[in-house]
């Protein structure tokens, strides 16, 4: 079945000599994986290396066969051009570190519409915004909106936030807890608009701790997540 759609680009990985696979989450069918053959040999054709970048958005025309095997592109565009995200050091450590999470993260091959735009806002923002050392720990916590796993905020009075059963608690237990500053941070993180994300006081050992617990909360609610071998570098570009 031929389909037209919007993608998002999560990864792109070298097959061979001339080709890629690629990893898209698309607004048609949620995630697909694409063999883009000859795409690195070919500089007149309709598919530029250059549209696959980690969070690359744009519309193709893609045959879906949906049989469980590679899919194929026939035509690709760019439907929103970047002016930052790929060039900036700092963007593209977080772009990188993002793409990853997202391709550790998402898993469904069905529509998300919502989860779609969200990506695609976000990512638009990120680009055309400057203030952005706290974006992906907003980012990351409010992603988990879409996959199922938002943290449950009935008792966000109390002292302390057991990660593995996903709630605020007033004891102590034996899961990982949140506490102390920690989880401060996490509480205005949960509470805040996105327009005041700025306004945000995190120093380097804050936000490191907390995107250390936002990546164990995903480990401990997604079956086989895998910790981003992107960290270090985005902790060494935000410290």
């Amino acid at each position: 079945m031929q389909i037209t759609t919007k993608a998002i680009i999560l990864s792109s990985l070298k097959y061979g000599d001339t080709s890629l696979i690629v990893k898209a989450f698309t607004a048609s069918d949620g995630l697909k994986s694409y063999l883009l053959k000859g795409v690195l040999a070919s500089k007149k054709g309709r598919l530029k290396t250059a549209y696959f970048q980690p969070l690359m958005q744009l519309d193709i025309v893609a045959n879906h066969r949906n049989k469980g095997t590679l899919e194929s592109i026939k035509e690709a565009k760019v439907n929103f051009h970047y002016q930052t995200l790929h060039s900036q050091i700092a963007k593209n450590a977080m772009t990188l570190f993002l793409s990853e999470m997202l391709g550790n993260s998402i898993h469904e091959e069905e529509s998300n519409e919502d989860l779609f735009l969200y990506l695609e806002t976000m990512l638009q923002w990120l680009d055309t915004n400057d203030k952005i050392a706290n974006f992906h720990l907003y980012f990351l916590l409010h992603l988990t909106k879409y996959l199922g796993i938002f943290p449950d905020t009935t008792n966000s009075h109390e002292s302390y936030f057991d990660l593995l059963e996903g709630e605020f608690i007033n004891t102590p237990s034996l899961n990982p807890i949140l506490q102390n500053d920690n989880l401060l941070n996490f509480k205005t993180l949960l509470g805040i608009n996105f327009d005041a994300l700025h306004t945000i006081s995190l120093n380097k050992l804050g936000r490191q701790e907390l995107l250390r617990s936002l990546i164990l909360y995903f480990e401990l609610h997604l079956q086989g997540f895998r910790k981003p071998k992107s960290l270090d570098v985005l902790n060494e570009v935000f410290s």
